[in-house]
């Protein structure tokens, strides 16, 4: 077994939409066409501050870390926010949710980030053992308002 990670590419989109609608459905979203169009766009946009990381097993995308950094009113410095994090039911207990997260705490040391967050259901409890395993979360509930 082969692990690569990597930057999605144009040529990624029929693997990222698989995984995507993967990541949907474990939600229980249902998504506009339009939207899953318009999120691919702004990943492969070069000036867009959202990105996607790939991890690959064998060179076959099986997960992604969605991410971008920004500003903070908190820190000398910018933070990285992981706002989607996905490895397919199929590939998962491989390492591939831990290489994704170790690979973003990566870029944002060399880049420069103070700090980098995530949310996740607190039902979530696959994803918090392994999220546990990184930091403690930090207490704080999230509000989210439709505009």
């Amino acid at each position: 077994m082969t692990v690569e990670l990597r930057n999605a590419t144009p040529s990624d989109e029929s693997d990222f939409r698989r995984l995507w609608q993967g990541f949907c459905d474990g939600y229980g979203l249902v998504l506009a066409p339009e939207v899953t169009a318009f999120t691919w766009t702004r990943l492969m946009d070069l000036d867009n501050a959202l990105k996607a990381r790939l991890a690959c097993l064998d060179g076959r995308p099986q997960g992604f870390a969605i991410h971008q950094h920004h500003p903070s009113t908190w820190v000398l410095g910018d933070d990285g926010y992981l706002e989607d994090l996905f490895v397919a039911p199929e590939a998962r207990g491989r390492g591939l949710g831990r290489a994704l997260i170790e690979d973003l705490v990566a870029i944002g040391r060399t880049r420069g980030w103070r700090r980098l967050y995530w949310l996740t259901e607190i039902e979530n409890a696959g994803a918090r053992r392994l999220y546990d395993q990184f930091c403690d979360n930090d207490g704080h509930i999230r509000y989210r308002m439709t505009l």
